[in-house]
């Protein structure tokens, strides 16, 4: 039974357009969450087609589909190829992802991930993890913490954040989320707290859940795993993973541009299908979280 507190998947019919889907085609949705797209995905397979879906969140199991079509793999998403083969599949025919932090994350207060509540630092996707947000501020060096607010969060006032937390550390561990807003709130720009709040907690939970190394990891394999003519349909909701995204899309690197051959030609994994796709003002009037959704859709060639 599908679990309440799992909001509607963003750009449903988009992403799962976007992957062309065959009926007796194999596919992997890497963020199941409550399985809004994974059951789209079903509802468009035949009986030879197959679903594989990743979710290392414990939470996704209450979700899990009864269809013998479907498998939930309570792994993290990059360890993609590792778990198709072991289920005997070297290649799909496509491949969805939704990024981000579920609604249901969000919602329980306990993980941290809100800025709406207090609870302790933790911020963990995956609660097995050793390193939670708390061992990120107590623990990091101000200049590793100078580092991840400018790189993950996109701060100008990194250097001072960084150190305000280092300095209040001395004193005493700083534990929950509310000491922590509390720290910095008096550092932040007026009138601009609540956003500049919510960039902080974005800039630890993206080092908590190592999520760019994960997601570049990811995208490599997918250029490994997908048929020729197979799509990835790929949603993200800040500029880090979209760039990210985009670039894999467009040339098959992160930076730089790809090598050309002795006729001027790059050779490059996918070409880009249609254009950027966000969301519609009605979808954002019915789920604030589609607001910086960004979809972009690649096939292999």
């Amino acid at each position: 039974m599908e679990n309440l507190e799992y909001h509607n998947p963003v750009l449903l019919k988009e992403t799962v357009d976007g992957l062309n889907i065959k009926p007796n085609g194999v596919y992997v949705d890497v963020t199941f969450g409550g399985g809004g797209h994974s059951r789209e995905i079903l509802s468009r397979l035949g009986e030879g087609g197959k679903l594989f879906a990743f979710d290392q969140d414990p939470d996704a199991k209450q979700n899990v589909i009864d269809d013998a079509r479907f498998t939930l793999i309570p792994e993290n998403f990059k360890f993609l190829k590792q778990f198709l083969r072991f289920y005997g599949h070297k290649t799909v025919d496509g491949v969805l992802g939704d990024f981000g932090v579920s609604s249901h994350q969000f919602d329980v207060a306990e993980r941290g991930f809100s800025t709406r509540f207090d609870s302790k630092l933790d911020m963990r996707m995956n609660q097995k993890e050793k390193i939670s947000a708390y061992e990120v501020i107590n623990g990091y060096a101000e200049e590793q913490l100078r580092s991840m607010f400018y790189q993950y969060g996109e701060l100008k006032n990194a250097p001072k954040l960084a150190r305000v937390i280092v300095e209040e550390r001395e004193n005493a561990p700083i534990e929950t989320g509310d000491q922590l807003k509390e720290l910095l709130m008096p550092h932040l720009f007026k009138n601009r707290e609540f956003k500049i709040l919510a960039q902080i907690y974005q800039a630890i939970r993206i080092e908590v859940n190592q999520e760019i190394e994960v997601l570049k990891d990811f995208l490599q394999q997918t250029e490994d795993v997908l048929e020729k003519g197979g799509r990835i349909s790929l949603i993200s909701y800040h500029s880090l993973e979209d760039r990210l995204v985009k670039r894999y899309i467009r040339n098959g690197l992160f930076e730089g541009e790809p090598e050309k051959d002795m006729f001027g030609r790059m050779t490059v994994p996918f070409k880009k299908v249609g254009k950027l796709i966000v969301p519609t003002a009605e979808e954002i009037k019915m789920n604030n979280r589609a607001r910086s959704a960004k979809l972009r859709i690649g096939e292999k060639l």
